[in-house]
């Protein structure tokens, strides 16, 4: 039995004292505030007085020893690192995201930063809980502008960032991380809830008029992929 988390390794844009807090908060929203209360460390509230506040209007709060769980394993949910910065025109929280198309990192079609040491970061933050015996990576992938010519897809940095993802996970592996499981995101061209239908996703080309399916060259890389892995 377990539970995954969506997470992203949150980094302060500069060494100022003010980023680096902007980026604890986030930290704490982003990551923190899940995981900690079920693994029985209840909610950071040291860290944000803002989540006192909350308690104050919210009993359920109060029962942490409820939320608590000994879970056999653990899933992450991770695509992306976030670069905050402080600005104090965003209530409560005084950050925001730094875009990685503006700091001129390499991104995806989401605009989401590619950073496969990122994602070996997170997976180590995550295991440093101690009671946390085992992680599963429940979702991993990215989407770029695929174009369909002669009845393929070739998309090369789909590919690529497999490749360095799954290099990250192995190193977790070697520095003795029991990282058990990996799920692509995805098999298809999927609806994604808060986007439609225009990112893809998918190791295999949907047609959303047609429903006609193409295996992107990606899907051949994974089945070759696994086929050596045996």
């Amino acid at each position: 039995i377990g539970t995954s988390f969506s997470c992203s390794e949150i980094v302060p844009a500069t060494d100022s004292l003010e980023d680096k807090k902007a980026a604890h908060r986030i930290d704490i929203l982003m990551n923190r505030l899940f995981i900690e209360p079920a693994l029985g460390k209840g909610y950071p509230r040291d860290d944000f007085k803002f989540l006192e506040r909350l308690e104050m209007h919210n009993k359920a709060w109060k029962y942490t020893e409820r939320m608590t769980f000994d879970f056999d394993f653990i899933g992450l949910q991770n695509y992306f690192p976030l670069t905050i910065r402080h600005n104090s025109l965003v209530p409560i929280v005084q950050a925001s995201e730094v875009k990685a198309s503006t700091r001129k990192v390499p991104h995806t079609a989401m605009g989401w930063e590619v950073n496969a040491e990122s994602f070996f970061h997170i997976i180590k933050r995550f295991w440093k809980y101690g009671s946390v015996k085992e992680i599963i990576i429940t979702e991993n992938g990215a989407a770029f502008k695929d174009e369909l010519k002669d009845a393929r897809i070739n998309d090369a940095q789909r590919i690529a960032y497999y490749e360095q993802h799954l290099a990250a996970l192995y190193k977790a592996r070697q520095n003795s991380i029991n990282v058990s499981g990996y799920f692509a995101w995805t098999l298809m061209d999927n609806f994604e809830w808060a986007e439609g239908y225009k990112p893809r996703f998918g190791l295999v080309h949907t047609d959303h008029k047609t429903q006609l399916r193409t295996i992107k060259d990606s899907g051949y890389w994974w089945r070759d992929f696994l086929k050596e892995a045996r």
